[in-house]
C-alpha cells in the first residue's frame, strides 16, 4: 500500500481528520480539488478562536500546519473513483495516477444548487445565506427574508426572528396551513404568497410579480445539495435523504457502512457548518487510527 490513509476532501473536514492521523504518525495522502462550500463567504463565523476571519485563511493556514508532518503528502485535484482491493483501496487520481491506502476518509463535501432566480446566485455568500447561525448576527437585526424552496423552510422562517424582523417568500412552494401561519405569526413571522420575479439592490431586495418591492438587509434560503464524489455508492456506501439533499450515513465514530470507509463534514451530515466540519473530521481521524490498530483488514 502506498498510504495507510487517503484522504479524499482536503477543507475543514479532511484536514481535521488528517491531523488526527498525522499526528499518530500515519502515512497519508489528502486529494483536494479546491472547492470549498464557503468560497463566496467574506468571513466564517461561530468558530472557537476563529470568528469573523476569512474562511480561505484559516483553510489555508490549517494545510500549513498539516503539512508539517512528514507522514502528509498533498495533491490537488479530483479523485474520480475509488475501489476495494486486496487489504484496502485503489484511489482513481485520473490521468492513469492511482493511489492506494488501507483506509479511506471521505471529506470532499457537497455543492449547492440555488432556486433560479435572477440575482439571487450573485449574492450567494455576501447578502444571500443558508445558515442564520453562521451570518444572521451581521444583519443586526434588521430586515431578514426567507426565500422558500419547499415545506422545510417554515424552519427558517420561525428560527430567523431571533436575528431580525421576517418576512417568509413562499413564492408560490407551499401554502403554510392553519397551525403553521398560528406558530409562524407567534414569532412575529410575515407571510407574504406573491411570487419572487428578481433579488436586485445593495443588499438582497426582492421584487415580487407585482411589482412590490420589499427592502431587506439579508435574505436566507435552502439550497438544494448534491455529493461532490458521486461514486461513493460504489463503495457500499449507504445514503440518509436529508431536507436539502442526500448526505453518507455514518455511526457515531463516523464509520460509514462500508467496511474501512469513513466520511466526515458536509458529505456526511444534513446541515453543517465549519465548526461542526472540524469536529467531524476529529473523530473521523481518530476513528480512522483506531481501526488501523485494532481491526482486520
Amino acid at each position: 500500500m502506498n498510504f495507510d490513509v487517503v484522504i479524499v476532501g482536503g477543507s475543514y473536514a479532511g484536514i481535521s481528520a488528517g491531523l488526527q492521523l498525522a499526528r499518530a504518525r500515519r502515512k497519508i495522502l489528502v486529494v483536494d480539488a479546491g472547492e470549498r462550500r464557503n468560497r463566496f463567504a467574506a468571513q466564517s463565523h461561530g468558530f472557537l478562536g476563529q470568528d469573523g476571519r476569512e474562511p480561505g485563511a484559516i483553510a489555508a493556514e490549517a494545510r500549513v500546519q498539516l503539512e508539517r508532518y512528514p507522514s502528509v503528502a498533498w495533491v490537488e485535484g479530483r479523485a474520480e473513483g475509488a475501489r476495494r482491493i486486496e487489504g484496502g483501496f485503489a484511489v482513481d487520481l485520473g490521468n492513469g495516477r492511482v493511489k492506494t491506502a488501507r483506509r479511506l476518509v471521505l471529506a470532499a463535501g457537497v455543492s449547492d444548487s440555488l432556486p433560479d432566480i435572477p440575482g439571487l446566485r450573485e449574492r450567494w455568500g455576501r447578502s444571500v445565506f443558508h445558515c442564520p447561525y453562521c451570518h444572521g448576527y451581521e444583519l443586526e437585526q434588521g430586515r431578514i427574508g426567507v426565500l422558500a424552496v419547499s415545506e422545510h423552510s417554515i424552519h427558517h422562517g420561525l428560527m430567523l426572528p431571533d436575528w431580525g424582523t421576517t418576512t417568509l417568500f413562499t413564492n408560490g412552494v407551499f401554502v403554510p396551513d392553519a397551525e403553521q401561519l398560528r406558530q409562524l405569526a407567534a414569532r412575529g413571522t410575515t407571510v407574504e404568497p406573491a411570487l419572487v420575479r428578481e433579488i436586485r439592490g445593495e443588499s438582497a431586495d426582492v421584487v415580487l410579480e407585482d411589482g412590490r418591492v420589499v427592502a431587506l438587509d439579508g435574505l436566507f434560503t435552502m439550497p438544494r445539495t448534491s455529493l461532490q464524489i458521486p461514486w461513493v455508492e460504489q463503495l457500499g456506501c449507504e445514503l440518509d435523504a436529508g431536507p436539502m439533499g442526500a448526505f453518507i450515513r455514518t455511526d457515531a465514530m463516523k464509520q460509514t457502512t462500508a467496511r474501512g470507509v469513513f466520511a466526515c463534514g458536509d458529505i456526511a451530515r444534513a446541515a453543517g457548518s465549519v465548526a461542526l466540519s472540524v469536529g467531524d473530521g476529529a473523530m473521523a481521524g481518530a476513528a480512522t487510527h483506531r481501526s488501523l490498530m485494532f481491526e482486520a483488514d
